[in-house]
Parts: C-alpha cells; sequence; structure tokens
C-alpha cells in the first residue's frame, strides 16, 4: 500500500485538500502482501543468466501471489522466449521503499551476489514522498554507479515512474500534482544515468490496459507484471543477452 507523507505540501496552494485527499486514500486503499517467499528462483534453460531485481513494493512483488507471477519471474520468461537461456533469479526490495532505501538498506546484499542482468524499479516512493529532484537524482545514479561497479559486463536496466496521472483512485488534484512531481524526478534520474555504460532507462509506460492492477488498484497484477517485463526488453531493442557476460 503507497504511504503519502506530504512533507512539501506547504509550498503547494492546495495543500490542505491535497493533505485530506492523501489521508483518505491511505485509511482506504487495502494494504496487499509482498509475494510469498522464497525471493529466489530459476529457469531451466542453457547458459543461464543470472537475474537481480532491485527496488521498491514492485521488486517485493506486491500484487503477486508469487515472485515467479511478478518481475524476477517474467524477465526470466522474457529472457528464455527471446534468447533461449535459462535464468536464476532473486528479489531484493521492500514496499515503501525510496531511492534512498535502496542505497543505505538493500545495495550492498544486492552487489554482493554476481548478476548478468540487474532491473533497478524505482521512483514511486519518492514521487509521493513528494523528494526534492536532486535527492531522488543524485541517489538513482550512486545506486547504479554501484551495480556496474560490482558487475562490469552486467546490463542495468532503470525503470523509473509510473504514471500517476493515469491512476483512477487518485482524486484529483492530488493526481496531477504528483503526476507533475513524477515526471520531474523521472526527467533528472534520466539524465543522471545517460551515456553509462551498459545503462538502459526505460521510457514511462504505455497506457495501462484492464487487469494491469492487482485489487488495490496501485501495486501491478501477475497481468501487470507480465506486461512489464516484455515492454522492458520492447524498450531495449539494443539489448543483447544471446550469449554470457564477457
Amino acid at each position: 500500500m503507497p504511504s503519502f507523507p506530504f512533507t512539501r505540501l506547504a509550498a503547494v496552494p492546495y495543500a490542505p485538500l491535497l493533505v485530506t485527499q492523501a489521508r483518505r486514500l491511505r485509511r482506504d486503499t487495502p494494504r496487499l502482501p509482498d509475494a510469498a517467499l522464497p525471493w529466489t528462483g530459476s529457469r531451466p534453460g542453457p547458459d543461464p543468466l543470472r537475474i537481480l531485481v532491485l527496488g521498491d513494493s514492485t521488486a517485493a512483488g506486491v500484487g503477486a501471489e508469487t515472485q515467479a507471477d511478478a518481475l524476477p519471474g517474467w524477465i526470466a520468461h522474457e529472457v528464455a522466449e527471446r534468447w533461449g537461456r535459462g535464468s536464476t533469479w532473486r528479489a531484493i526490495g521492500a514496499n515503501g521503499a525510496t531511492a534512498r532505501d535502496v542505497r543505505e538498506r538493500f545495495l550492498t546484499d544486492a552487489a554482493a551476489v554476481p548478476f548478468d542482468l540487474a532491473l533497478l524499479t524505482i521512483g514511486a516512493n519518492d514521487a509521493l514522498g513528494l523528494r526534492s529532484r536532486s535527492a531522488f537524482t543524485r541517489d538513482v545514479r550512486r545506486i547504479v554507479l554501484a551495480l556496474r561497479a560490482a558487475a562490469p559486463e552486467a546490463a542495468v536496466l532503470v525503470s523509473l515512474m509510473p504514471r500517476f496521472d493515469r491512476f483512477a483512485l487518485l482524486p484529483e488534484p492530488l493526481r496531477a500534482t504528483l503526476a507533475r512531481h513524477a515526471a520531474s524526478l523521472d526527467t533528472g534520474a534520466r539524465l543522471a544515468v545517460e551515456g553509462l555504460g551498459g545503462v538502459v532507462a526505460i521510457p514511462t509506460p504505455p497506457p495501462y490496459v484492464d487487469g494491469f492492477f492487482a485489487s488495490d488498484e496501485f501495486h501491478p497484477s501477475a497481468l501487470g507484471y507480465r506486461l512489464w517485463a516484455r515492454f522492458v526488453f520492447d524498450s531495449a531493442p539494443g539489448l543483447r543477452l544471446d550469449r554470457p557476460a564477457g
């Protein structure tokens, strides 16, 4: 479930209304559990690709029953479909995590085990918390640089902001306010990782289809994670994973 710590709303003309809307959403939005353990798994096939999914509630698989039905499992599925390779995967993250949380709490563990492909999914909670663009941008760059240093031959895919303007559960003007701030953070983070070797910033997602969201209307469902994984690779046509790294 999203938390809504609107710490910067004093500068927003609609601050009282936005705070009221945020509190109501926090009260009324159902809190879905993380995907069931284990958060590691494998898919059979030759030359297994080592996959790391790192980030917030979407790395934790909220909205899906297991990680096999969330990003790790569907990323492995796409790797098998596109390149004919098996895979091992693991997920690290937490519901509600910001980029700072990932950098401070999870990055050391993430970088400690070898990987060939990392998907960093981060940003929604930074937008919800109205973190500054400079702070978010700095954290994303530090995370990506640390992943690159840990695995120089690996590909690092960075999936940033959802489209808050398309979230039906968000009332106005809360929806528009979050969408504007998220767009600013998204732009800053893309500029921060632009030009880094082996790094691809995934574009903002296309329109969400029926069934994309779980019952809380905020996190992806198993179908949503499947479509997301497909979109990730469709958005990185130059990515080559048909042979072992190095």
